[in-house]
């Protein structure tokens, strides 16, 4: 893959495209909500369809879990969702916060903003907002929000230990995270690795689930939880594109190396908020 620089530059187009697709074009997309797998980003989606405050025009189906049901939120809670995407999980977490609190969305794809801020208008929504931003230096204040939540993004950060160390930062003392990413159990072939394609798909920028847990520890969280996990299964029409017959097979021969988990962890209370004061 390039630098840190343009593999940035090639997700964001990849989603900028996404973005642009009109909801018919979405839903019959293979990058979208359509049932075709010959493209990564619609095989690993979870179902919102039973979760309070879900709309529909919001999810693209481009997530790996489902992180706001998992993310404790209460009532009053400031609450951020890196790479927000078209305001799919900030309208979930909205519902849970009421309108009492405060959710923002960030995203480093403009397109993706226009069409998050046209949804919440849409929904009347006055305690959601959209920022353009970069998760490697998240465009908001320290230590001013309570929740912080992440559907399959992370993992196209290129500086993996900077985004968490942005999340540490923005939380407050004693706030937490529920975050659903992609990691590797196992190696993938060289030829899925390299694919531009497959990274932007967040399949090929997955990294070593053992080092994806030690990058949150080392920000400095605590009481870390894997919530839920699942395997990946990409399917054969999409493994063509990157393997031959021979490659498949022995690729599928191996155990399941690709996993979705939703991981949670809290920044540690200062001293003041716990019984030594």
């Amino acid at each position: 893959m390039e630098n840190n620089e343009q593999i940035k530059e090639m997700v964001k187009q990849k989603y900028t495209e996404i973005a642009l697709q009109d909801n018919e074009t979405n839903a019959s997309s293979c990058c979208g909500s359509g049932g075709c797998s010959s493209e990564v980003y619609n095989i690993m989606t979870d179902d919102y369809d039973q979760l309070a405050g879900y709309n529909p025009e919001a999810d693209l189906k481009l997530g790996c879990g489902l992180p706001t049901q998992f993310a404790k939120i209460k009532t009053g809670n400031v609450v951020v969702d890196l790479g927000s995407g078209a305001g799919n999980d900030c309208f979930v977490a909205r519902h849970e916060t009421g309108e009492a609190g405060k959710v923002i969305g960030v995203d480093f794809t403009e397109a993706m903003i226009q069409k998050a801020r046209e949804n919440a208008e849409k929904l009347n929504f006055n305690n959601v907002e959209f920022r353009l931003g970069d998760i490697e230096n998240i465009p908001i204040t320290a230590n001013v929000v309570d929740v912080v939540v992440s559907n399959c993004v992370m993992n196209l950060v290129p500086n993996k230990p900077k985004a968490f160390s942005e999340v540490f930062r923005i939380l407050k003392s004693g706030g937490h995270f529920s975050i659903s990413d992609i990691v590797l159990t196992g190696e993938l072939p060289d030829s899925i690795k390299n694919a531009a394609e497959m990274y932007a798909g967040c399949v090929a920028s997955a990294i070593q689930k053992t080092d994806y847990l030690q990058i949150i520890q080392n920000a400095g969280f605590t009481n870390i939880t894997i919530q839920k996990e699942k395997p990946i299964i990409i399917p054969d029409d999409i493994l063509k594109n990157y393997l031959n017959e021979d490659e498949i097979n022995l690729y599928k021969s191996n155990k399941n190396s690709i996993y979705s988990i939703t991981v949670y962890g809290e920044k540690p209370k200062t001293c003041c908020q716990t019984a030594c004061c």
